[in-house]
């Protein structure tokens, strides 16, 4: 194979975006949620891996979460990783790390990135069903059952836990 099929054949494979986040909690495990201004519902600070500049997912969940709230922290361990169907998008590979326990000094000192996001608030976990939608609210729960119990990551699909 010369390098010009090599560089068609690498052309013509499907596409997947990768997606990176960060879950926070506050002292009582509520957890940050951002409310983004150009779709419906709430999120978390993160956003897509910029992979073309050689970002990994981590890297990504950094800026991302600098970018969005202004904490520059390094993400805790990786999760969940979920791979999610979207009717009018190429899958997504959805990085979720643990961003920890923040401070009160660190709740007072997020500033949103007015470009993309209204508002923040805490939520409790009973409560995110009315906030965050479908995979996303699952992936949340993973992640969570996978902090509080110490286990390894979750492996999701759709929100749903892989090989069942």
């Amino acid at each position: 194979m010369t390098s010009t099929d090599y560089a068609a054949y690498i052309a013509g494979l499907p596409r997947v975006l990768a997606a990176a986040a960060s879950l926070f909690l506050d002292g009582q495990g509520r957890i940050l949620l951002v409310e983004p201004n150009y779709r419906e519902g709430w999120a978390l600070p993160g956003g897509t891996v910029e992979s073309d500049a050689g970002e990994s997912p981590r890297q990504a969940a950094r800026r991302e979460t600098a970018e969005e709230i202004g904490l520059d922290l390094e993400p805790g361990r990786l999760l969940a990783v979920d791979w999610t169907r979207g009717p009018a998008r190429p899958p997504i590979v959805a990085y979720l790390y643990d961003g920890g326990v923040l401070s009160a000094e660190q709740f007072e000192s997020i500033r949103l990135q007015e470009e993309e996001l209204l508002s923040w608030k805490l939520v409790d976990r009973a409560d995110l069903a009315g906030h965050l939608r479908g995979s996303l609210r699952l992936r949340v729960l993973a992640a969570l059952d996978v902090r509080d119990s110490g286990a390894g990551t979750a492996e999701l699909e759709d929100g749903e836990p892989a090989g069942r």
